[in-house]
């Protein structure tokens, strides 16, 4: 299905959204027509996010809004379709076009099967009506469900559009690019140098991808990392975690822009708690490039400011080797919670590979190093 059909046919002038590999047709389309525009369309932190700026754009319009996300996002709706949106509280309607990835039968990565097999089981759990659209789904199928999906809105309750893989497509292309010139690969093989035999906590997406393979290349063991794949923006609570019950062992975590600003206020736990032993490492880009590279907002904000103000007792911003080199070393011998900043250009290998061990393999592996330490 073409997505300017499906955009004609919900007939929405406000969409809200965190960017999807499956959607990846549809956040094109939202980019070439009105890039960032917070009349039209705003890419937010996270799911919730999205759900209550839909909600205050209805309250302000009277209109519907349409909110984007993959399906992994579904616990992040939770709380604010439950208790904001539902017709036995303010009533609010909302199209939601759901990503769906891991559907059953269809390979996925693991963080994505039990989630694909609960999508559509969690939205109508949320009084959500749902129509699946696939490739051979028609135009006029998907007219005639939002036809009915009018009457539903009407009434206050919520609607949901789940895309198949493939489902949606978009002729014209977009190139996302900025003006960094680190790579990221660089910058872990970087941070893997200085890091030694110190475990590792890395975030969703290419940079656990990029961290497996730089261990392969070195002939490393990956037992130093826990990879997070999936729980996007909880990779520095995670390493929290083991820093705290790991006080005499320096943990590092690689963290992404995306994710950080997801869950932001864990920065805010972090900076309370102060672990002496932690050095949080955020390679910021500006993008969700793991699912296609639209903007995150991470590109016009003051990290550094956010940390030293959420209590991390040192920050810094760093666009250079030379300067992330020196600031790994001293992290290293500072003894105190740090936060580095890396500037990087958006890009990876087109032949990334993905892990060869399952999660499973990888917690054990982890756990096993850790009480060696």
């Amino acid at each position: 299905m073409k997505v300017e059909k499906l955009v004609e046919i919900i007939n929405s002038d406000f969409y809200t959204g965190v960017p999807d590999s499956q959607l990846k047709a549809l956040c094109n389309y939202l980019m070439n027509t009105y890039g960032i525009d917070p009349k039209h369309h705003i890419i937010a932190a996270n799911e919730g996010n999205c759900t209550a700026l839909a909600a205050g754009y209805h309250l302000a319009t009277g209109k519907v809004p349409v909110v984007y996300m993959q399906n992994s996002g579904e616990g992040n709706i939770i709380n604010p379709v439950a208790s904001l949106l539902n017709d036995k509280v303010y009533a609010i309607p909302v199209v939601f076009v759901v990503g769906w990835r891991g559907e059953p039968g269809v390979h996925d990565e693991p963080q994505h099967i039990y989630q694909g097999e609960v999508t559509v089981k969690l939205l109508e759990d949320m009084d959500i009506k749902t129509f699946v659209i696939g490739k051979e789904t028609t135009d006029e199928e998907v007219s005639a469900a939002m036809e009915s999906f009018k009457k539903v809105l009407a009434s206050g309750k919520d609607v949901a559009f789940v895309i198949r893989k493939g489902a949606l497509s978009y002729d014209e292309k977009v190139v996302y690019k900025n003006n960094n010139t680190m790579i990221r690969e660089e910058i872990i093989q970087h941070i893997v140098k200085a890091s030694g035999e110190d475990p590792i906590v890395s975030t969703t997406g290419k940079a656990s991808r990029e961290l497996f393979e730089t261990r392969v290349a070195n002939g490393q063991s990956h037992k130093y990392d826990f990879l997070t794949v999936g729980s996007m923006g909880h990779s520095s609570s995670i390493a929290l975690g083991v820093a705290i019950n790991k006080p005499e062992t320096r943990v590092w975590c690689v963290d992404g822009d995306g994710a950080v600003l997801m869950h932001m206020g864990s920065m805010a736990v972090l900076g309370a708690n102060k672990p002496k032993n932690m050095i949080h490492v955020v390679i910021n880009n500006g993008a969700h490039e793991t699912v296609g590279g639209m903007p995150t907002v991470a590109g016009n904000i003051d990290l550094v400011a956010v940390a030293k103000a959420c209590g991390y007792p040192y920050a810094v911003s760093v666009d250079s080797f030379e300067k992330l080199d020196a600031e790994l070393e001293a992290a290293k011998k500072r003894g105190s919670l740090s936060l580095i900043e890396v500037k990087c250009s958006i890009g990876a290998r087109e032949d990334l590979g993905r892990p060869t061990t399952t999660a499973l393999e990888n917690k054990q592996n982890f756990m096993d190093y850790l009480k060696t330490l």
